[in-house]
């Protein structure tokens, strides 16, 4: 099980976990997510699973193909021609035959996706994690992460969008990730302790995306394993 911190990080607690400073805050947060959720978000999503999965399915890769360019420039920026290529690929493809991205034809083409956000290629470039921060609804984060969010929603073909986009975007993407999230809830509810299991699977998770997949290994890693907890999908 995870090892406890204990639920306050002091500079002059020896336990304290250096990635979270501000965890009594942040634990603060933590609860009240878990109030928002069980209110709001939970039964949202339940509503929103009795909309035909081929339409939720549609819908996500709509949304999803508008990002590729991004994946594309970012993936320039980290010395990834090759994937940068896929994800102009990707998006040339499910825009024009795929209808505007409601159709994916492109994996089915062997060109699957390369997502890459400005956070991750700061990571990659050196730039530091930041403090751990649980944001209101959002949920997990590092500063570099969603700190960049403001870059990462301006740019094409978002910026030749009416914002009033950005209210069924988030909400898809948000619904989305709150029912894969479904899947996981007992490993969650059989944790010692939720707020730090999710800190833990943010972690590896972000070290998964930002490695493509092959984290080098940690010298604290512990025995704890997090692969089959999704992350929280960003919004």
């Amino acid at each position: 099980m995870v090892v406890l911190s204990g639920c306050s990080s002091t500079p002059d607690d020896p336990y304290a976990d250096k990635r979270d400073p501000f965890e009594d805050v942040n634990r603060v947060m933590w609860d009240f997510n878990q109030e928002v959720d069980e209110a709001v978000i939970k039964p949202a999503a339940e509503v929103y699973k009795k909309v035909p999965e081929p339409i939720r399915t549609s819908l996500h890769n709509m949304f999803e193909n508008l990002q590729e360019p991004w994946s594309m420039a970012n993936n320039l920026l980290q010395g990834k021609p090759t994937d940068a290529a896929v994800s102009a690929g990707r998006f040339f493809f499910n825009t024009t035959i795929g209808l505007l991205g409601l159709l994916d034809p492109a994996t089915e083409m062997g060109l699957t996706k390369r997502e890459e956000s400005l956070g991750q290629t700061l990571a990659v470039w050196g730039v530091p994690d930041g403090p751990y921060l649980m944001l209101p609804i959002a949920g997990p984060t590092v500063l570099i992460d969603r700190g960049t969010d403001w870059v990462d929603g301006n740019y094409f073909p978002y910026t030749e969008i009416d914002t009033d986009w950005d209210i069924p975007r988030y909400t898809v993407k948000g619904l989305r990730a709150r029912l894969s999230l479904s899947k996981q809830e007992q490993m969650l509810e059989n944790s010692l302790d939720s707020y730090t299991f999710v800190k833990e699977a943010y972690f590896q998770n972000w070290r998964y995306q930002v490695y493509d997949g092959n984290p080098p290994p940690e010298e604290d890693e512990g025995n704890e394993s997090f692969d089959d907890f999704e992350e929280f999908e960003e919004f």
